[in-house]
């Protein structure tokens, strides 16, 4: 992949790679991490793109993948309450920083569906495919994850 190339998509995707890293990993320096990792791999990358969107797909398994295997080499790690983690993310309204720290409180399994779906509008097919999962597992999760939140914004609204 020549400079040119890469700094295209490096500059186009790099929020959405920080964004997946950030609702799996909870904690901002683990995603930054992240973004690094996978800008390396895509300039050293011999992969043959068929466009854009082949390249989003590829980058979103990419950080999946890395950030799983970070997860796994460093148990120990605490990810950063959903409010620490709210004051870096500029919100313009307080029920998008409610919303958003809702979200971050839910498990890893459910954020980043939710993610992929709602924010990146993947379809079930789509997420199953990144995700390396059945859609019908991918639907659960998004299912559950929908429930957990209602749940969760229902409690903070009592």
């Amino acid at each position: 992949m020549n400079a040119e190339v890469f700094g295209f998509y490096a500059e186009k995707y790099k929020d959405t790679v920080y964004r997946v890293a950030l609702n799996f990993m909870g904690n901002a320096p683990d995603a930054e991490d992240a973004v690094q990792e996978v800008l390396m791999r895509l300039y050293l990358s011999r992969e043959r793109f068929e466009g854009e969107e082949h390249v989003k797909r590829w980058m979103i398994r990419v950080t999946l993948n890395y950030c799983k295997n970070l997860a796994r080499a460093s148990k120990r790690r605490v990810p950063t309450p959903p409010e620490e983690l709210a004051l870096s993310v500029p919100f313009e309204a307080e029920e998008q920083l409610e919303l958003f720290t809702a979200v971050m409180s839910l498990p890893e399994k459910y954020r980043v569906p939710l993610y992929l779906f709602y924010y990146e509008e993947y379809s079930v097919k789509e997420m199953a495919r990144v995700m390396e999962l059945s859609e019908s597992a991918v639907t659960t999760r998004l299912q559950r994850a929908r429930a957990m939140l209602k749940s969760e914004l229902m409690e903070e609204r009592v």
